[in-house]
């Protein structure tokens, strides 16, 4: 399931290092605050090379962070993860562009390629 959150970076945790079975992992957590009527705040997890995309951002950015959220149970307790794949800043998303050929759009004049299909 891959769901998508929008807010202001409010902070990012220390990175967390180990070794597991598969090797050297890399584990940093950041939250970020939405902003909506009801703000919420909201923790995520960023593994691997994830991570790294972090070292970018700084607290207050506007973020667009898509997340799978998974929930595993340990002695009869639940623990809910959610795992950022994908963290782009929101203030960096490219504007919307004209056209190439903006300057050789010129408005139609009246009675200039216009359809006869008109009733009156």
């Amino acid at each position: 399931m891959a769901l998508e959150l929008s807010g202001k970076l409010l902070s990012i945790l220390p990175e967390q290092t180990g070794t597991g079975k598969n090797g050297q992992w890399t584990k940093q957590d950041f939250v970020i605050e939405t902003q909506e009527q009801y703000p919420r705040k909201v923790c995520f997890s960023a593994w691997g090379d994830k991570a790294a995309l972090l070292k970018s951002l700084t607290p207050g950015a506007l973020v667009n962070v898509a997340f799978n959220a998974e929930s595993r149970e340990f002695n009869e307790k639940w623990y809910t993860d959610l795992r950022a794949w994908k963290i782009d800043s929101a203030s960096q998303q490219p504007a919307q562009q004209a056209p190439e050929n903006y300057d050789a759009l010129e408005p139609l004049l009246p009675g200039e390629n216009e359809p006869n299909d008109l009733p009156f």
